[in-house]
């Protein structure tokens, strides 16, 4: 079986979040999970924290869940949060491992809501182009939606946001990007980009 994943996403206070990351941190520690990222909105939805873990299996990620619904303080961070969506996902068929280090100084994460009957479509779609699409820019990875609306999300490092401006029109002009699987897509998608907490192993 693949690895899962879990994608928090933490709604908080105006100027919050360094009064409770490590706490946050301490948290994580003590339950399952191998933190891969946590990263701050720069630039769409302003004051949340994404958090991205991954899970050796679907024991390990719902014991996770479960931790995280019934937590009096979820996340070391109860007196900031204003709203805390968790959200769980498997990746796309032979994503290779995230590998953790320096990679960009902000991160893309784009969510697409699919049409029915559209997974199996995307996926075949990106495995067409996707290596021309790496080829000029890194993917971190691609997951699927395990639970509510069927989705997708995928994150993206880069150096700065003119370093994604213009990676994805050089991939646009190569005829790498999009991949023809993009007419599943509907027209509900987020995008933000985000930077690398202290504490985040991606940064």
């Amino acid at each position: 079986m693949s690895k899962r994943y879990e994608l928090a996403t933490l709604s908080i206070q105006i100027g919050s979040a360094p009064k409770f990351i490590q706490a946050a941190e301490a948290y994580m520690k003590d339950g399952k999970g191998r933190l891969l990222g946590a990263w701050l909105c720069d630039v769409g939805s302003l004051n949340k924290l994404a958090i991205l873990r991954e899970f050796e299996d679907d024991a390990d990620l719902l014991r996770e869940r479960q931790r995280g619904l019934t937590a009096a303080n979820p996340f070391g961070a109860a007196d900031f949060l204003t709203r805390l969506e968790m959200e769980s996902y498997a990746p796309f068929p032979n994503m290779p491992p995230v590998e953790t280090g320096s990679f960009g100084g902000i991160y893309e994460i784009r969510s697409y809501v699919l049409k029915p009957g559209g997974l199996l479509p995307t996926f075949e779609g990106w495995a067409e182009t996707l290596p021309g699409r790496t080829a000029i820019s890194p993917l971190t990875i691609a997951l699927y939606g395990l639970d509510g609306t069927p989705r997708i999300t995928h994150i993206w490092p880069y150096a700065d946001a003119n370093a994604r401006f213009a990676r994805r029109a050089e991939s646009v002009a190569a005829g790498v990007w999009p991949p023809r699987s993009a007419v599943w897509l509907t027209p509900e998608m987020q995008a933000g980009l985000y930077v690398p907490t202290a504490i985040s192993p991606l940064r």
